[in-house]
Parts: structure tokens; sequence; C-alpha cells
């Protein structure tokens, strides 16, 4: 949502155990598994933090950020700084600052990150339904370069 400093935005339900963590320690992590990890993601939606330790099913690394949980097994990790909290209606908006990315080696391309190899998914609503990141259909600030007169 911002590329200097670079910064993302997610929401979150009001009733999610995870709030208040963020809350509390004012950080948080955005860890993207590939579609390799789609029935423990799937799981992590359906059981409440508040009654299972859901990080028994991933190995879970720290590094700067102390109170920022990063998965091992996702191709990519990011450790945030809470900047701004917004409520809205059901769910909290976190904006945090990016602080530290991890990536495997193995989803990079000439040293930036390769989609197609990262094999992450996406989850729409209300359909509910999980989807693979497909092909690449055009360069941003390009795509549309005929349409300026």
């Amino acid at each position: 949502m911002n590329s200097r400093p670079p910064m993302l935005a997610m929401a979150l339900n009001k009733t999610h155990y995870t709030n208040g963590g963020i809350r509390e320690h004012q950080e948080f992590s955005v860890n993207v598994p590939s579609i390799d990890l789609l029935e423990k993601v799937d799981y992590c939606g359906l059981v409440s933090g508040r009654e299972a330790d859901k990080s028994k099913l991933f190995e879970v690394f720290y590094g700067k950020l102390r109170n920022a949980p990063l998965i091992r097994e996702c191709p990519l990790c990011l450790g945030c700084t809470l900047i701004e909290t917004v409520s809205l209606p059901s769910n909290d908006l976190f904006i945090g600052e990016i602080m530290e990315a991890y990536a495997d080696g193995r989803i990079l391309t000439a040293g930036s990150l390769d989609v197609m190899k990262m094999r992450p998914f996406t989850l729409t609503m209300p359909d509910n339904t999980y989807w693979n990141v497909g092909e690449k259909v055009g360069r941003a600030w390009d795509a549309g370069r005929k349409l300026i007169g």
C-alpha cells in the first residue's frame, strides 16, 4: 500500500485472537504460503488460536522482530511494525511497515521474487474458494500506454 517506506495493510475480523497480540506487541507477520500448505492454512482458518496452538503445524522462527512469528515453510515471510489500526464495522485494518523480509532462494529469478515459483494462492469471498495465482497477463505501467494520447 506504500512503496517508501514499504507498507502493507491486512484486515482481520475483530473476533480473531490474533488482533489482541498485534495491538499488544505492535508487530505482526505476513507469511505467504504456497499451494503445498493449503490444507494447513485452511485448518488455521477453521480453528481459533484461543483453543489450539496452531504454531505446532509449522516450523516457526523469529527475525529481528521478537513478536512477529515467521513460518519457515512459507516461501515469503514479512515482519511488520504496526503503524496504524483502522476500526472497520466487522474488521480491524492493520497497517504495518515492512521491517524484514525472508524469501526461500528457490522462488527467486535473477534475485527477484518469481510468483510462478512461489505458487501462492488467494481466497475469494463470498464463494469461499481458494484460487491458484495464474499466468502473467501484462506489465504494469505499460499495458495501457497505447491509450495515452
